[in-house]
């Protein structure tokens, strides 16, 4: 009874924030305040290949703040020697307003996240963090701001490079998007259109999942006691024709995680913050467009098939989600004390080309 009560408490809650702006910057937690030498730093090393093993692949690879999409544009992500995983790599946009991280869930911070692609072998393919510090500690340039950011014995940790690369990307908000103005109060800033189309959002319960306004599932609201999942299982109506077509049921999401049966096909809500520049779509990146995406969704999770005007509205409306894109130059970093041989080249003009190989790979990024 309790349970289902918390249950209750937290939905309503959440559907009284289902379409909301988009809030200031998120408090960071308490072992990890912002300062601007920390996101400086971050910053430096959410640009820095070095902290791949063949020096050719950075945070910035697979998420490109610089183009302004947060993502790569590919289906799925090439990381090291031209390999890659299975899952489409999710934007770094507004990522420190989401409670669960990685299409499966498997973290619950930034902090944790910026860990995994690290030593991920289809993805910077490090062989453990210890191989990451002793990379860093090389190179006199990081070694002196990690001294000056954390202080302390020994500042140059994996964990004091996750809470720097987390306090950068805690900066990455995307705010005052059409959506937002209008929820302001500002009616102009949205189309008839895409007015129907938000309409429709709400009549056809998309923000059962995409509520709060990441438009990504149920965010920690303070002083409550029970914080429903970010999780939902997709597809949720199996058996339509894009299962097939686009191999939704191939990945097994979160059951990869705990290999618990009822986790099968369970996999992160996305936030549809900026959705239309985060294509190709779903957890594979097999899905090419939003207007198509928008048709996936209404059948394998309301099993609906939706008139081409309803689709139109709702992309519409998803088109009035794109925020003000903070601008983000590529930062100089430190030398090295000698240059070092690397397996691969830097990313110069003789670069072989980074292509993706197919087949089944080790690993999974995202």
């Amino acid at each position: 009874m309790r349970i289902a009560l918390a249950v209750a408490l937290a939905l309503a809650a959440s559907a009284a924030q289902a379409l909301a702006p988009l809030p200031e910057l998120p408090p960071p937690p308490a072992d990890n305040p912002m300062s601007a030498a920390k996101v400086a730093l971050g910053r430096q090393l959410f640009f820095e290949p070095r902290l791949s093993l063949d020096g050719t692949v950075s945070c910035a690879s697979c998420h490109d703040v610089i183009k302004g999409t947060g993502v790569d544009g590919r289906a799925t992500s090439v990381g090291v020697a031209g390999k890659t995983g299975s899952r489409n790599a999710p934007t770094v946009w507004n990522a420190a307003l989401l409670n669960t991280l990685f299409w499966d869930g498997r973290a619950a911070s930034l902090e944790e996240q910026s860990k995994g692609p690290l030593i991920n072998p289809v993805e910077m393919a490090m062989p453990d963090h210890k191989a990451v510090v002793a990379r860093l500690k090389q190179i006199p340039g990081y070694t002196r701001q990690f001294a000056a950011v954390f202080g302390g014995a020994d500042p140059l940790t994996i964990d004091n490079v996750a809470r720097a690369i987390a306090a950068y990307e805690r900066t990455l908000l995307t705010p005052d998007s059409p959506v937002d103005r209008y929820l302001k109060g500002d009616k102009q800033a949205l189309s008839p259109q895409a007015r129907q189309g938000m309409q429709l959002f709400q009549k056809l319960r998309c923000v059962g999942c995409h509520s709060s306004p990441t438009y990504a599932g149920y965010v920690r609201i303070p002083g409550a006691i029970f914080y429903p999942w970010n999780l939902q299982r997709f597809p949720y109506f199996k058996g339509s024709r894009y299962d097939s077509k686009y191999e939704l049921t191939k990945d097994l999401g979160r059951f990869e995680v705990t290999r618990r049966e009822k986790d099968k096909h369970m996999f992160r809500i996305p936030s549809l913050r900026n959705v239309e520049l985060t294509g190709p779509y779903m957890h594979n990146g097999k899905v090419p467009n939003l207007e198509e995406a928008v048709r996936v969704m209404a059948k394998t999770q309301l099993d609906k098939e939706l008139k081409e005007e309803e689709v139109q509205a709702l992309v519409a409306f998803l088109k009035g989600l794109t925020g003000r894109l903070p601008k983000q130059e590529r930062p100089a970093l430190p030398a090295e004390r000698q240059p070092r041989a690397h397996p691969l080249p830097f990313c110069r003009a003789d670069c072989p080309p980074r292509r993706a190989l197919t087949g089944p790979k080790p690993g999974q990024p995202g």
